[in-house]
């Protein structure tokens, strides 16, 4: 009887783990395409979309290649490197985990990085376009047509704003009208000045009017919003201050306390409990200062 048990116990777990099994297998097959198409976005689609940025900040001379390998080496091998440089201590679980970090950070960095830039792109277009406007509509005034005006433009402003004009002409030579070349400035510069600006032109050039004068009043606006922005972010300026100061107290305490009594903080560094804690408490740390971020910064 008990080798009967034994046996009943057997074909018990077999088929637990059997059943384990089945469900785990029914439910990737339901959800391949959703995992390979997760895949594909976390990999060539990650590489796609830097080229796809790169292109937008008018950064031409890098290969899909070499971004692939630039992606490799942020997500596996500096993480190796940080391993391998720790492991020379003999704190292996502490190399272990904080590769890990290095290579979560090095796998999602990328794409953040890329917004930073292309935003940081676009802010320095929308600084531009009093400037450009204001020549653009002295232009029309002494006689010129619309592209003569934006070639002036392009003659005398500098990068991104005469990058994306020039773009407007390079388009309207290869055969596409002007309205649709306005449009793809938009899609690449997708802010309410521009959009305010293209409309504008697309609707007086169907309907007829002065382009100059509408123009005057564009740089209007956009001047009354520039000085709004800078009135609220100097209320802001405070909040972000102190914020600043919150988030770096935690950092700023450890190292007071590491370099007072090194022994004492050693098993947060030394003890899985401790990385623990201390990966925890960093994680606190930064949705802390996210939330923070996002409350005093003021969309205008």
């Amino acid at each position: 009887m008990a080798f009967l048990g034994k046996i009943f116990l057997f074909i018990g777990q077999k088929g637990v783990v059997l059943l384990i099994g089945i469900m785990f297998f029914v439910f990737a097959y339901k959800n391949s395409v959703n995992f390979f198409q997760w895949v594909e976005d976390q990999t060539y689609g990650t590489r796609d979309y830097v080229m796809k940025k790169l292109e937008f900040l008018h950064i031409s001379n890098i290969r899909d290649v070499h971004v692939t390998y630039a992606l490799l080496g942020l997500s596996f091998g500096f993480p190796l490197i940080v391993f391998g440089i720790i492991s020379l201590f003999g704190k292996f679980l502490l190399a272990a985990i904080v590769a890990l970090v290095f290579c979560l950070i090095g796998w999602k960095l990328p794409r953040p990085l890329m917004n930073h830039l292309a935003e940081k792109r676009i802010l320095m277009y929308q600084s531009q376009m009093v400037d450009a406007l204001n020549l653009l509509s002295n232009g029309i005034r002494a006689g010129l047509s619309l592209p003569q005006g934006i070639g002036m433009v392009v003659a005398e402003m500098p990068a991104p704003i005469s990058q994306e004009f020039n773009m407007i002409l390079q388009q309207n030579k290869i055969g596409s009208s002007l309205d649709e070349c306005f449009e793809e400035l938009v899609k690449r510069i997708p802010t309410e000045d521009n959009e305010m600006f293209v409309t504008s032109i697309i609707i007086l050039r169907e309907t007829g009017g002065n382009l100059a004068e509408t123009f005057d009043t564009i740089i209007f606006v956009i001047r009354e919003r520039i000085r709004l922005k800078q009135k609220i972010e100097t209320y802001v300026a405070q909040g972000m201050m102190q914020g600043g100061v919150i988030f770096c107290m935690p950092t700023a305490m450890g190292l007071m306390y590491t370099i007072s009594d090194p022994k004492s903080m050693e098993p947060l560094f030394t003890t899985a409990l401790g990385i623990i804690a201390l990966l925890f408490a960093i994680a606190l740390n930064l949705i802390g200062g996210f939330v923070i971020l996002k409350i005093v910064k003021i969309k205008v």
